[in-house]
């Protein structure tokens, strides 16, 4: 789980609840690997799992963890209340479409971590069974798979 740590005190504050006043709704976004999301195999895998397989790491077959999320949420989301608040101003302080418009730049930047990423590399007997030697990158189905959905509260 992300944490973000805010300051700014009684202006913080104030600025937040006069958000809230002209808010006309409340929304909660998602952005990631969603559940209808699978794998074209027997199992139908699903992309959340190996996503997360590759963030953390499977020890026991040898698979170091591969912080393409964490990494990403580290890198960008020191601009995302920033940004946020310019989309705000701009949907009338609509939440769902304003955070809509967010998911989506949100998850450009989730699918850009997964084509960027390149350490740690992949072992020798994987890239001569792939061919080549991108992490993260196999069937192009996981940053594909990125998605975000806006649930109103």
């Amino acid at each position: 789980m992300a944490s973000m740590k805010l300051q700014g005190g009684k202006k913080l504050e104030e600025a937040l609840k006069l958000l809230a006043v002209k808010a006309k709704n409340s929304a909660v976004l998602n952005v990631g690997f969603m559940s209808d999301a699978t794998y074209p195999d027997k199992d139908h895998t699903p992309v959340a799992a190996v996503a997360a397989a590759n963030e953390f790491g499977v020890p026991s077959h040898n698979q170091p963890p591969r912080p393409f999320f964490r990494g990403m949420i580290t890198k960008e989301s020191p601009h995302w209340g920033k940004d946020l608040g310019d989309i705000l101003k701009l949907e009338d302080y609509d939440a769902v479409k304003s955070l809509s418009l967010m998911g989506k730049e949100v998850e450009g930047e989730l699918v850009q971590s997964i084509q960027d990423f390149t350490t740690p590399g992949l072992a020798e007997s994987t890239i001569a069974a792939k061919g080549f030697d991108k992490p993260l990158i196999d069937t192009d189905l996981m940053w594909k798979s990125v998605d975000s959905f806006v649930e109103e509260t």
